[in-house]
């Protein structure tokens, strides 16, 4: 699966002719994804058990550990049907969540689980406080996690978090969502370890984190 991971990401400076310094710049770009690389099965796996840890903690009381496991081909093509259908998928949000961080742009799917999430709170207190950590995680100017929202939804959030609901990041969710369906979800769908997952000739599962 590294393998399959690793050719998925990696760039061929040898597969057509370049100039010295753009073979320099390939080189530096394939470092910083081999880094990404290095991890990406252990992050895989930490966000699985993350993902199920309050649902799986209730029905285990015996403290025994939880074994996630890579997904039939027949699964896996089913997250070409639909964008839902990907993201319904605890081992499919983890894997287009790492091809995003390869591509350096987690933070889409970041603020849209922070939304989904936001839209799950009942306490009009914790509603504000999430409402101002996401405007600070995501919206705001130089945000450590900026999205690319226009002017006038931002303008729009920033007043609405005053007195939040749950559907004062519904625009920009909406935006996200489409940006990440359109652009990111196609290029994953195409990528080599999207396409590996699919092949028919998996017979065995291989377990995800514990």
């Amino acid at each position: 699966m590294q393998s399959a991971i690793f050719f998925a990401l990696q760039h061929n400076c040898g597969q057509m002719e370049k100039t010295p310094s753009s073979c320099q710049n390939e080189e530096k770009k394939g470092k910083m994804k081999r880094t990404i690389i290095k991890d990406w099965k252990t992050r895989l796996s930490y966000f699985l058990q993350n993902s199920s840890t309050s649902t799986k903690t209730k029905s285990n009381k015996k403290g025994k550990q939880h074994t996630y496991f890579r997904p039939s081909p027949e699964e896996a093509q089913l997250w070409s049907e639909a964008f839902d259908e990907l993201l319904a998928n605890k081992y499919g949000l983890a894997a287009f969540r790492a091809f995003l961080k390869s591509e350096f742009c987690e933070e889409n799917i970041d603020f849209w689980l922070a939304c989904e999430d936001f839209k799950k709170i009942k306490s009009p207190q914790k509603l504000i406080s999430k409402a101002k950590k996401i405007y600070n995680d995501f919206i705001e100017k130089e945000a450590p996690k900026e999205i690319n929202i226009d002017f006038q939804t931002k303008n729009m959030i920033a007043q609405n978090i005053q007195e939040a609901t749950r559907t004062c990041f519904s625009a920009a969710q909406k935006r996200v969502y489409s940006l990440m369906e359109n652009n990111a979800y196609p290029r994953f769908l195409e990528s080599e370890f999207y396409q590996e997952l699919c092949k028919k000739s998996q017979i065995t599962r291989e377990p995800q984190g514990t």
